[in-house]
């Protein structure tokens, strides 16, 4: 995605290419920049502390990103409660909204069942990314390279992440928890990244075994309404 603006989109593009960590050469073959621009650009991000070096003398993203980050409106959590709220109204069953980070997933909005058995889920909660249906939404459209390490953990095979991007939603019954099922749905960007996933979640003798049959087409509704912001 090119902006017009010659040094801003090659900064952009330095930048990218160091989520995992990159050397010199490196961060000239994911850029496509020649050598003496890569070193440069990085060399002027790092004095901005947009980029860092670490141990390794590696290139990665800097304090000064989450900085700007954190000092921004969350506009998808802004709009995360009215959302959330309709789907536990639209299915009797507590809402969730999820993001990675790092081996966990982050609860960060949540509206409750008022009565009656419920699956709680604390905001701020960190949940496993080896078990669930959101962790399943949260891995099944990453890189190989992002899920291949937790797979020998996790209580779901590589076909069934397949299969959730197939259909386009996840359904668990007793996979995190016993005795818990979810339907799980991804929120994606308005690149089509998925960046969170929006879940419902409740007992097994009130979802049954196959809750996504009841329950996965609002699921969806909502990431679909959360999604592109």
């Amino acid at each position: 995605m090119a902006s017009g603006v010659g040094v801003l989109d090659k900064a952009v593009a330095i930048l990218a290419a160091t989520v995992d960590g990159a050397s010199l050469a490196e961060l000239v073959d994911r850029s496509g920049l020649p050598r003496a621009t890569a070193h440069r650009l990085a060399q002027a991000l790092e004095v901005h502390r947009l980029l860092i070096r670490d141990a390794q003398g590696r290139w990665r993203p800097g304090p000064r990103l989450g900085e700007l980050a954190n000092s921004a409106p969350d506009v998808l959590l802004n709009a995360a409660g009215p959302v959330l709220t309709a789907l536990r109204d639209a299915t009797g069953e507590s809402a969730q909204l999820y993001l990675r980070r790092a081996e966990e997933r982050i609860c960060v909005a949540a509206a409750e069942r008022s009565s009656g058995l419920r699956d709680t889920v604390p905001v701020g909660a960190g949940l496993p990314m080896t078990a669930g249906s959101a962790a399943q939404i949260l891995l099944a459209w990453e890189p190989p390279e992002s899920v291949l390490p937790l797979l020998p953990r996790a209580r779901f095979s590589g076909r069934t992440l397949a299969e959730v991007r197939r259909r386009g939603w996840a359904a668990t019954a007793g996979e995190r928890e016993p005795g818990v099922a979810s339907v799980s749905a991804p929120i994606r960007d308005r690149g089509g990244r998925v960046i969170a996933a929006v879940s419902i979640s409740g007992p097994i003798e009130r979802l049954g075994r196959r809750p996504g049959d009841r329950h996965a087409v609002s699921v969806v509704r909502a990431g679909h309404r959360l999604s592109g912001l």
